[in-house]
């Protein structure tokens, strides 16, 4: 059996702020100046809360349920998940929305957890196909419902501030899990519910 890697030492701030010092050396500026003195510590600060959920476990998030829901077993959906994330491959803000939806089996969450799982992942380095396949994966894992349903919208500004710079545009993804993935009337249901009309079409296998 494979050794297990070690996961990587993480630097110390005195390190983070010292690499800050070189990226605003490179840009052409002067780290010493009045106005990016303290720069560097804002940055370090900020990476942390940027990043925070690889500190933190989604799933964990979902373990307090209710099993008294009065037999409410239709669809659930929170939606306009406001989030941010950075592009894993430029370091840039991804700025998007997600809608979360599940059909419980005989427990629901708290509804603001949901928001917490979508919050947990986005603050990591990310790419939105992962980001929304790890949101429903976890609810699936967790709670065990009878389907899953997520739909995230957002804003690349590695595409929008470089590169093809083309402001404005939206990339889409989504996943369907269960009930979901073969009924297109829930599919519906969904995209009815944020405000879009769906196709229903059957997702390729």
């Amino acid at each position: 059996m494979n050794a297990r890697t070690p996961p990587p030492i993480r630097p110390v701030q005195a390190d983070v702020e010292a690499a800050v010092r070189t990226l605003i050396r490179w840009a052409g500026d002067d780290p010493d100046r009045e106005g990016l003195q303290d720069t560097p510590g804002r940055v370090a600060r900020a990476y942390r809360t940027f990043f925070a959920g690889h500190e933190e476990d989604p799933a964990a998030l979902l373990a307090t349920t209710f099993e008294d829901a009065g037999g409410f077993d239709d669809l659930v959906l929170v939606r306009d998940i406001r989030f941010e994330s950075h592009c894993e491959h430029h370091l840039v803000p991804i700025i998007g929305v997600a809608h979360v939806a599940y059909l419980p089996r005989d427990r629901v969450v708290g509804i603001s957890k949901i928001a917490r799982v979508v919050d947990a992942f986005a603050r990591r380095l990310q790419i939105q196909e992962r980001l929304t396949r790890q949101i429903a994966d976890t609810l699936v894992d967790t709670l065990q419902p009878r389907g899953v349903a997520v739909v995230i919208e957002a804003q690349h500004l590695c595409m929008t501030t470089r590169g093809v710079h083309k402001p404005g545009s939206t990339t889409l993804t989504q996943r369907w899990v269960g009930r979901f993935r073969h009924a297109p009337e829930l599919r519906r249901d969904v995209w009815q519910g944020i405000g879009r009309s769906g196709s229903g079409r059957t997702p390729a296998t």
